[in-house]
Formats: C-alpha cells, sequence, structure tokens
C-alpha cells in the first residue's frame, strides 16, 4: 500500500460521518428552534384559555337573561359570593346548588369552569342580590392586562379579571 492508497483510504472513512462539533452545532440549533416553537405554543394556549373564558362568560349572560324573562329576577346567591372552587363554597355545576342556582340545566346544559383554575380562589364567581349580577373570571386571565382589557371588573381595575355585570353592581 502506498502513499496515496493511504491517503485516500483516510479520506473516504473521515467523510462517512460527522464530526463532533457538526453534531453539536445540529443539536444546538434544533435546541433553539424547540424553545422557540414551545414558547409559542404556550401563548397560543393561554390566548385559547381566555378565548373560552369569555365565550362561557357570553353563554352565562344569555342563559341570565333567559332565566330574567321567565322569572323576573336573577338567580340569587343572598348577594355573597358563590364558585366552584373551595374558597368560594365548592358549589356544583348543576341545580339549585350550581355556582349559579338553578341555571343549568334549565338554561344551560351544565355551569362551565375555568380551563385553568388557581385552587383554592381563583376560578369563576358569581353573585347576585336577584336584581343585580356579576359574573367573574377571578384572577385567571391569561393574555389580557389592565391596559387592554375591556372587561375590567371596575372595582378592582388591576386585577387580571373578566367582569360581566349589571349596571347596579358595578361597585361589587
Amino acid at each position: 500500500m502506498d502513499y496515496t492508497d493511504t491517503y485516500m483510504h483516510s479520506a473516504i472513512s473521515r467523510s462517512r460521518g460527522f464530526t463532533l462539533i457538526e453534531l453539536l452545532v445540529v443539536i444546538a440549533i434544533i435546541g433553539v428552534l424547540s424553545a422557540v416553537i414551545l414558547a409559542s405554543l404556550n401563548i397560543a394556549r393561554a390566548k385559547g384559555n381566555d378565548a373560552r373564558r369569555l365565550s362561557d362568560m357570553h353563554e352565562l349572560q344569555k342563559a341570565l337573561e333567559f332565566y330574567y324573562d321567565a322569572n323576573n329576577a336573577y338567580p340569587n346567591t343572598g348577594g355573597g359570593w358563590w364558585a366552584n372552587c373551595s374558597s368560594w363554597g365548592s358549589h356544583g355545576t348543576s341545580g339549585a346548588n350550581g355556582w349559579i342556582p338553578n341555571l343549568a340545566p334549565t338554561y344551560v346544559p351544565v355551569l362551565p369552569l375555568d380551563p385553568k383554575p388557581i385552587p383554592p380562589t381563583y376560578c369563576y364567581l358569581y353573585r347576585s342580590d336577584g336584581v343585580d349580577y356579576m359574573l367573574l373570571v377571578n384572577l385567571t386571565v391569561e393574555t389580557y392586562t389592565a391596559t387592554n382589557n375591556k372587561w375590567l371588573r371596575p372595582s378592582f381595575p388591576s386585577h387580571a379579571s373578566f367582569a360581566f355585570y349589571t349596571p347596579g353592581a358595578a361597585s361589587w
């Protein structure tokens, strides 16, 4: 075997694989791309949760108006806050003990729950004295801030909460 054969054999064996540096560069690029994609997915998931929260509140508003038309009053909680989370009474999703009493199953199939509640306090809340009501997404809003939230709770504008209410309940 002469020098030419040795050189060719060596060149062929080196060209069969990747160097360690090439592999590390590719792994680093894949890692950066994965981080960017995961961050984008988390933002999209948070926006989806907020869209669901708004949809749930609009659906409940309509159901409350149907209830009012039929009963000439809103479902009454005695003026206290009711919710499904433990700090607010752990009420159910239907019937007289639902977190909105007697709204489900007649006016909605079942009362919705926050897609990402934070126990024991942050969840959907309802309060009514029969004349006025407030629906509240209590501190679980993920992508809206006090500067871009047109559904702010008037009495706590710095909180990340959506509020839907009758005029008489604006100060609650």
